[in-house]
């Protein structure tokens, strides 16, 4: 079979438009932080009962040291008035006052309550987003289109695509009117860093791809594995908050004034609760289990019509598997031990560390059949 030659002129604009789609990324994730920046508060404040009364606001005290659940009536953005239950923290005389925020809604930038300028950088963030992807997503096209092939055949091929994936992950879930807002920030910048990683660390020309390469499987094995690393990492930065927010409601429980690692309250304050954060996390990571599960299996299928064999424990076979057997223990310690919270976090950030090195580290520095890096 002959391969088809490369276009030069293709290749060029393909680079060129993943250099645009970098620079509005950047415009974005400024956006983004002024979002952070202004935006609603986001968690709940223990303010003392003389504090409360200058807020726009109608609160319900607990009586009693102990807690217990009042009610709030919140005037929001725009004139919107939202009511809604919390539990009081303990302290007698203690006020659960919000910022707006509907039981429906998540806490946290583009929340209801959030105030106009926040929400107008919220919405331009979204909308750079939105275009950075368009041009991101050109530059994969015409990455394809210069070889005729799956445009995924290296590292930097593959980076862009997993880039393309997280954003895209979260324009499907905004579009799908999720209250998934707060998230642009670290998506951008994620995509942003792995962008920048592709084009200066791991970029090659536009090439053809080995023998090895050249099946059907390649469209369906190495899609899967991107979407499934776009979802880890997704899950990845659900519990890195998650630990944060945890640190920060328990210091504040504790009196203390600054957020973990001597980070502003303030910061804090505008994420969701962290029990949002451990349930998103773990409800990701289950999700996507089983497709990596899928990943592998259509690997060793793929390996098999390649090579002859299914598996022969080369560095990439043995550190996928590596990866599975980790989230596989931390799902497991979910459901059955009955780990949350910290533990857990814990299992999730070593399972994803698993999946980071499979990535870069046996590619760039272990020798193997699955040595494509390109670099």
């Amino acid at each position: 079979m002959q391969l088809a030659s490369v276009d030069p002129q293709l290749a060029d604009l393909s680079l060129k438009l993943i250099y645009s789609a970098m620079v509005v990324y950047t415009l974005a994730m400024f956006a983004h932080m002024i979002e952070w920046t202004f935006g609603s508060k986001g968690a709940i404040a223990v303010r003392s009962n003389a504090a409360a009364a200058s807020l726009s606001e109608t609160v319900a005290t607990a009586s009693t040291k102990a807690a217990k659940k009042v009610t709030v009536t919140v005037a929001g953005a725009g004139g919107r008035t939202t009511t809604l239950t919390r539990t009081a923290v303990a302290g007698e005389g203690a006020t659960v006052v919000t910022s707006g925020r509907g039981a429906d809604e998540v806490d946290g930038p583009g929340a209801a309550g959030t105030s106009e300028r926040a929400d107008l950088a919220g919405r331009i963030a979204v909308s750079l987003t939105v275009l950075a992807l368009l041009l991101h997503g050109g530059g994969i096209v015409a990455r394809g289109l210069s070889v005729v092939r799956w445009p995924w055949g290296n590292m930097y091929e593959f980076s862009c695509a997993f880039a393309f994936a997280m954003t895209a992950a979260y324009v499907v879930l905004l579009a799908a009117k999720k209250k998934v807002r707060w998230l642009g920030l670290p998506v951008v910048l994620a995509a942003l860093l792995t962008l920048g990683i592709a084009t200066s660390l791991l970029y090659t020309d536009s090439e053809q791809l080995v023998p090895a390469l050249h099946s059907p499987w390649l469209a369906i094995h190495v899609s899967t594995a991107i979407f499934c690393g776009g979802a880890f990492y997704a899950a990845f930065i659900a519990t890195l908050l998650f630990l944060g927010k945890d640190s920060f409601e328990k210091r504040t429980a504790a009196g203390l004034s600054t957020g973990p690692l001597g980070t502003s309250a303030s910061i804090w304050r505008r994420l969701p609760a962290a029990s949002t954060f451990d349930k998103l996390s773990y409800r990701i990571n289950a999700l996507v289990f089983p497709l990596w599960t899928f990943t592998i299996i259509a690997g060793a299928v793929w390996a098999e019509a390649a090579w002859g064999k299914y598996w022969e424990w080369d560095p990439k076979e043995t550190w996928s598997f590596i990866t599975w057997v980790a989230y596989a223990a931390y799902l497991h310690a979910r459901a059955t031990a009955g780990w949350k919270g910290r533990k857990a976090a814990y299992l999730a950030l070593a399972a994803f560390a698993c999946w980071l090195f499979n990535y870069y580290g046996v590619n760039i520095f272990v020798t193997g059949k699955h040595s494509y890096a390109g670099i």
